[in-house]
């Protein structure tokens, strides 16, 4: 007796059509998986059997070989319970086959509960390119699921549920699909900081270019309050957008019944003591890291000069191409990494350096010591750089309410507007244009090429910041509302490159 059931698997953060054949032959009693399972995939065997008998059907007594095919794929995880389960009933006569547009993902408890799996979107997502018209899933990643269009998403309970359900005696209601409202009273507002002006300025440039920022201040300047506010100023998501920050926490196991489906921009804060592999990713079985989970959204890096200058560089190639790829033995993964770069430091180890107070009691070595951890190339990477001074006490003891992150948003929106009109691209930003595109929209005339270039020889900038302040002034000038580049612009622009560190 043979049967055969969709089912699906994750490669990375994709997903893939899997085939589970459930072949049943006289012999002695043996159960086995082929296919190149894991260690995981091969215990269902334990869990599948626990759960035909506790809920009450006939296991087969004769030799049951299950196959996943394609066989040279390696499967991993606990997503093959469910499908197993179903063919082997099937197989068995206990239930018709299920139709070829169906497919079945899930993990079993012993009593036959099913419990959530990781990557349901990217699988749910591969269903929906393959053809597939009903996905039945764990009812706590039903909501997840559902995300993708054209697919019918069952939200399952039980084995018993399901049973009773392929056989007609009972209807389980497809799953809608999620709301994407998100709740703009839980992010933090721009308007609890007081003074700051021009870093707020910054910020706000930062968000409508997407650009990295770098922000220098002594110990309770307020840099972590302001960079744990920028969400609050970022512009909304897309779909396509929302669909691949998901793919990617799902695949990390982040996403939950009450938070299936990630609709605002991610901000991610890794303690310093995080390693090359958290930041990148890693593990016998690759996963994303801090960069992949902070795709379009933010990666704040606290205390920058305390990171393991290791884990730092493995920053740079993601900051310029937008991917990681992690290699191990089990095969070589790529995971999207768009993010917006986001850094706080002291001017010094004690953090007082260069206050008028005289605080500080640093020597020149020790800070140009602290300064020298953050690499040339890294910090080249950086678009701002922005001095965030300590407050008096008349700026704390002031009143007068400041902006909130509310009206900065609708400007930030109608900058990041222009750049999708002038790319004909909603991921598209200020931030990520090439080579082709800055000469078609930062072209700069007489006036503007003749600060250009004086700021290039006094100094000494690279080709790279050369191309970071033409695309910081378009931002400034998106945020204007102009469509080219002024004199004003670009001397502000070039401003936030003027802080030298000691380096």
């Amino acid at each position: 007796m043979f049967s055969s059931v969709i089912s699906l698997g994750v490669s990375g953060i994709g997903g893939y059509l899997v085939s589970v054949e459930v072949n049943i032959s006289n012999g002695m009693p043996h159960f086995d998986i082929v296919g190149l399972p894991d260690a995981a995939v091969k215990e269902a065997r334990e869990r599948v059997y626990a759960a035909v008998k506790n809920n009450g059907f006939r296991f087969t007594a004769s030799r049951l070989t299950v196959n996943l095919a394609p066989a040279d794929k390696k499967k991993t995880g606990t997503v093959y319970d469910l499908p197993i389960l179903v063919g082997i009933l099937a197989a068995s006569g206990d239930l018709k086959k299920p139709a070829p547009d169906t497919a079945f993902i899930g993990e079993l408890s012993l009593t036959g509960e099913l419990r959530p799996v990781r990557g349901a979107l990217p699988m749910a997502l591969a269903a929906e390119r393959e053809g597939l018209r009903r996905l039945f899933v764990p009812a706590a990643n039903a909501a997840e699921a559902a995300f993708a269009e054209g697919l019918e998403v069952y939200g399952v309970k039980d084995v018993r549920q399901l049973v009773r359900h392929l056989r007609g005696e009972e209807t389980i209601t497809p799953t809608p699909a999620p709301n994407l409202a998100t709740d703009a009273s839980a992010l933090l507002d721009f308007a609890d900081v007081k003074g700051q002006e021009n870093v707020k300025r910054a910020f706000e440039i930062a968000a409508a270019g997407g650009h990295n920022i770098l922000i220098v201040g002594p110990p309770g300047a307020g840099k972590s309050m302001l960079a744990k506010r920028l969400p609050g100023i970022l512009p909304d998501m897309s779909r396509e957008e929302i669909i691949e920050a998901t793919e990617i926490w799902s695949v990390a196991g982040l996403t939950s019944d009450e938070h299936p489906i990630v609709a605002a921009r991610p901000f991610r804060s890794p303690h310093h003591t995080v390693s090359a592999a958290g930041l990148a990713g890693g593990g016998a079985v690759p996963r994303p890291g801090e960069i992949s989970l902070a795709h379009n959204g933010v990666l704040f890096l606290d205390e920058l000069p305390e990171f393991r200058s290791d884990a730092l560089e493995v920053l740079r190639q993601p900051l310029e191409d937008g991917i990681v790829t992690v290699s191990r033995v089990a095969g070589s993964v790529s995971f999207p990494s768009r993010f917006m770069l986001v850094c706080a430091m002291n001017p010094c180890k004690c953090g007082w350096y260069g206050h008028p107070s005289g605080r500080c009691k640093c020597s020149e070595q020790e800070v140009h010591r602290y300064h020298a951890r953050i690499s040339g190339p890294l910090l080249d990477r950086i678009d701002l750089i922005v001095e965030v001074p300590a407050l008096d006490y008349e700026e704390l003891r002031r009143r007068a309410p400041a902006e909130s992150s509310a009206l900065v948003r609708e400007r930030v929106n109608a900058a990041r507007e222009r750049q999708r009109e002038r790319f004909s691209d909603r991921a598209m930003c200020n931030a990520r244009m090439q080579a082709k595109e800055l000469r078609a929209c930062c072209a700069l005339d007489a006036e503007c090429d003749a600060l250009m270039k004086a700021a290039f020889e006094t100094m000494n900038l690279s080709a790279r910041s050369y191309d970071r302040i033409l695309r910081v002034a378009r931002s400034i000038a998106d945020l204007e509302g102009t469509d080219s580049i002024r004199p004003e612009h670009l001397a502000e622009a070039i401003q936030y490159r003027t802080y030298e560190l000691k380096r």
